[in-house]
């Protein structure tokens, strides 16, 4: 909304300003042509909840929630609460769970300039998933009432449990709960019925939602939130970071000199739902024709070793498995290759292609969640059907032989960076105050 709104029992020639969703409610400001503009807002305070954040044992988790809570955390007080599963013996079980894998992430943590604490909450596995978000409230409630009077507005970052638990948690404190959600949260966990269920509680009570893509917004709009609480708020991208490079001096750096071969690059989690085993499919059908090309994985998860066994039957050096990288260094594969590849079974907008096209690069992407919101045009890659793996060769092998322009990519797929994004989650949240 741009002008305002003429204020009640006013002049006309004075007017409360209500400013756009990125800037939020200058609370009592009146302005009166020629007079001086009232003072700034005063700096919102902002608990965050939620599960998806690094910590000293995984580092390169959430990179997105990272980035643009850190950016937030330059125009508000931001304290996050990175919660931790847990249940009894759980480190017995570090082999086979995730929650005993993360024993040791320690009680608090800085990251990035923001202070991050990491409670645990009860995580019953697989038989769990109904009293998810009542045992995720329960378990987080000793340590948010420590901090009552601390915060304006409680952020859940991710719909269950995390944002589940952050409006009951802000109940107990008195505030406006915001939900944010991101991709499989709403597009695999919200077609459980458990998870539906507990859904269909929390987000009509949140004063707002933020959705990273279109897709999202409708995925929340259809649980009965009101059109108008709701903000599509695109992740952002670190364009210091990602920006066209050359690529042979990318490989050497790599140590990689001097291979001339086509590269298509897989950045992320290595897990079944990302499409990995697909790719292996539809790239083991290109190489039994083509030598000139080489797929490169930079990432982990619980399909890593059943990408291995697919790809040893190829033949040796056409799949190299990088493993888990930080974000400074993946600008560096991202100018290497000649295509990023993301099979996706969901998504909601996925950041690496947005650094992929930042960095002046071509991607082939299933057209799942927000990705075709990213992949406009034949100048920026090629989406193809999910579960695919022989339209997913096809596409694999005309990017391969794509001669392109970086910089014409980078240009036509730029997008705004971490601070406008933090910009427009701010207003949100005064939003959230109104």
């Amino acid at each position: 909304m741009d002008g305002g709104l003429v204020a009640p029992g006013r002049g006309a020639g004075a007017r409360l300003r209500l400013s756009g969703r990125g800037t939020g409610l200058l609370a009592g400001a009146a302005e009166t042509p020629g007079a001086t503009p009232g003072p700034a807002p005063r700096r919102l305070r902002v608990l965050i909840i939620t599960r998806e954040f690094p910590n000293a044992v995984n580092p390169f988790a959430a990179p997105f929630n990272r980035q643009q809570f850190a950016a937030l955390g330059k125009r508000c007080d931001v304290e996050v609460l990175a919660s931790i599963p847990w249940f009894p013996g759980a480190r017995l079980f570090a082999r086979w769970s995730a929650a005993g894998g993360l024993g040791g992430v320690p009680g608090r943590e800085r990251i990035d300039g923001l202070e991050v604490a990491h409670p645990r909450y009860l995580y019953l596995p697989r038989i769990g998933r109904a009293l998810g978000g009542v045992l995720y409230a329960a378990s987080l409630a000793r340590e948010v009432l420590r901090r009552r009077g601390r915060y304006d507005v409680v952020l859940g970052s991710w719909a269950f449990p995390d944002g589940v638990g952050a409006v009951a948690l802000a109940g107990l404190l008195g505030l406006p709960a915001v939900i944010k959600v991101h991709g499989s949260d709403m597009n695999v966990l919200a077609r459980l019925p458990s998870v539906a269920f507990n859904l269909r509680w929390a987000l009509p009570r949140a004063r707002r939602v933020v959705a990273v893509s279109r897709p999202l917004a409708d995925a929340v709009a259809a649980f009965g939130v009101p059109r108008e609480r709701i903000d599509t708020i695109p992740n952002g991208v670190d364009r210091q970071l990602f920006q066209p490079r050359d690529r042979a001096a990318a490989r050497a750096g790599l140590g990689h000199a001097g291979d001339s071969r086509r590269w298509l690059l897989y950045v992320g989690r290595v897990e079944e739902a990302k499409g990995v085993l697909d790719l292996l499919e539809a790239f083991s059908a290109l190489a039994r024709r083509r030598t000139d090309l080489r797929l490169v994985l930079v990432g982990d998860g619980t399909a890593r070793a059943a990408c291995q066994r697919a790809a040893a039957g190829m033949p040796a050096d056409l799949v190299h498995f990088a493993g888990a990288r930080p974000l400074e260094q993946v600008p560096s594969w991202l100018a290497a290759c000649d295509a990023l590849v993301l099979p996706s079974w969901a998504e909601g907008t996925p950041n690496v292609v947005l650094e992929a096209l930042a960095c002046g690069r071509r991607v082939v992407a299933t057209a799942v969640g927000g990705t075709p919101d990213l992949v406009t045009g034949p100048e920026l890659g090629e989406l193809v059907p999910a579960r695919r793996p022989d339209l997913l060769a096809e596409a694999l092998e005309r990017a391969a032989d794509v001669v392109y322009d970086p910089d014409t990519v980078a240009c036509a797929g730029g997008r705004h960076g971490w601070d406008e994004s933090a910009r427009r989650l701010e207003g949100a949240l005064r939003e959230a105050l109104g």
